[in-house]
């Protein structure tokens, strides 16, 4: 069987990390659904950078703001992000229907340039979230400080977000006591939160890339036999919070509501050490209730050897 599609047996989904306009308008990304069981798509800024910048698709759309004074270059990107965005939730529409909403995402990222600007963050999430249009989007927004309270209150408006640059397990625990009390408040005036959504994205192989750096450094040949282990173990001890976290009375009493539990997403899951096997931390971080966003070059490796 195909290991990809295997992941849904242990209850883990597995959703791409990439996004282009070919995808959809090709039918790759419904075939991506059918043969490999993608049951998502993530996005940001810097891969529809490479993705405009490395192809000829999206020139017909750029030469249509040709001579407008009204647009600048910011308003371009957002316009053909945005357009790739609502395709690819349409094409992922019958994945959110089928799974009530647990699957069939794509996510969509605030500015950068905003991530200590909490204000800032919570005026573009919420237009991105009305721009875009569809139920299934997911709008990132980053674990800063000032990310922290644009969570809570994002899902209180019943907003679905993607928690994204995710390191630490204690600032984990931050963002999952924000998505509940997000939740407690749209509740307690009434609000529906069956369909409210969100996941929290640990990344993983850049943990790996600075503590191994540090350790080589460091010089100290103990040391060596961790190289390699530090972010599996971090993104383990983030589950273990999560387990205990999304149970107990306080959660049920959201879950009896039809609440979904903020699901974590291992992100930058591909190797950056050559030396590392290509599927390390696919392979590592099978789990139930977790989303794993997988780069299309680790996605063929998986498919071709990975352990499911």
């Amino acid at each position: 069987m195909n290991p990809l599609k295997e992941l849904h047996n242990f209850g883990q989904s597995p959703w791409m990390d990439y996004i282009r306009r070919d995808l959809f308008a090709s039918g790759k990304l419904k075939s991506l659904i059918d043969d490999d069981g993608i049951s998502g798509v993530t996005s940001n800024p810097s891969i529809f950078e490479q993705a405009i910048a490395h192809s000829d698709e999206y020139q017909d759309a750029i030469m249509a703001f040709a001579g407008r004074a009204d647009v600048d270059a910011k308003a371009i990107f957002e316009s053909l992000e945005a357009s790739d965005i609502q395709n690819t939730a349409d094409t992922l529409r019958d994945i959110y229907d089928s799974t009530d909403h647990r699957d069939g995402y794509v996510s969509m990222e605030v500015s950068p340039r905003l991530g200590h600007d909490g204000p800032g963050t919570l005026d573009e999430a919420r237009r991105l979230w009305a721009m875009v249009d569809r139920p299934n989007l997911l709008v990132k927004v980053p674990a800063t400080a000032e990310g922290i309270p644009v969570i809570q209150q994002l899902i209180s408006e019943g907003i679905n977000v993607n928690v994204t640059l995710l390191f630490s397990q204690d600032t984990y625990v931050q963002v999952a006591k924000a998505f509940i009390k997000g939740l407690e408040i749209r509740a307690a005036k009434g609000g529906d939160i069956s369909n409210i959504a969100s996941v929290a994205s640990v990344f993983v192989s850049r943990i790996d890339a600075l503590v191994d750096g540090l350790i080589d450094e460091n010089g100290d040949a103990q040391l060596q036999e961790i190289k390699g282990k530090v972010a599996i173990a971090n993104s383990q001890l983030c589950y273990q919070e999560y387990k205990e976290i999304f149970s107990g009375d306080k959660w049920q009493a959201l879950a009896d509501k039809g609440a979904m539990t903020q699901r974590l997403l291992w992100a930058s899951t591909s190797t950056k050490n050559p030396e590392y096997k290509d599927t390390l931390y696919m392979d590592a971080l099978i789990g139930p209730d977790t989303v794993n966003t997988i780069p299309p070059a680790t996605m063929d490796a998986f498919r071709d050897h990975g352990i499911a």
